[in-house]
């Protein structure tokens, strides 16, 4: 049998992780400079923040692009 492994980068992996990984590399002060949203800008908090990125497609998109530019980052 062949190990069938997804190539996603994201496969598995929760909004919610993906925001806790960016805020705890970057914080939100510079979330909010690289990824221009309020939600990073304006009182955030990974709670407020999640509640915006999950009805917001386009913000998620650009959080998921800033996560995959930042894995090898992480992983140093």
């Amino acid at each position: 049998m062949e190990n069938l492994q997804s190539k996603d980068p994201l496969h598995g992996l929760t909004l919610q992780r993906i925001l806790e990984q960016l805020v705890d590399f970057y914080g939100f002060d510079t979330l909010g400079e690289l990824i221009k949203i309020n939600c990073f800008t304006a009182n955030p908090s990974i709670k407020s923040s999640l509640t915006f990125l999950r009805k917001t497609d386009w913000a998620r998109k650009k959080v998921e692009d800033l996560y995959i530019k930042t894995i090898p980052k992480l992983k140093a």
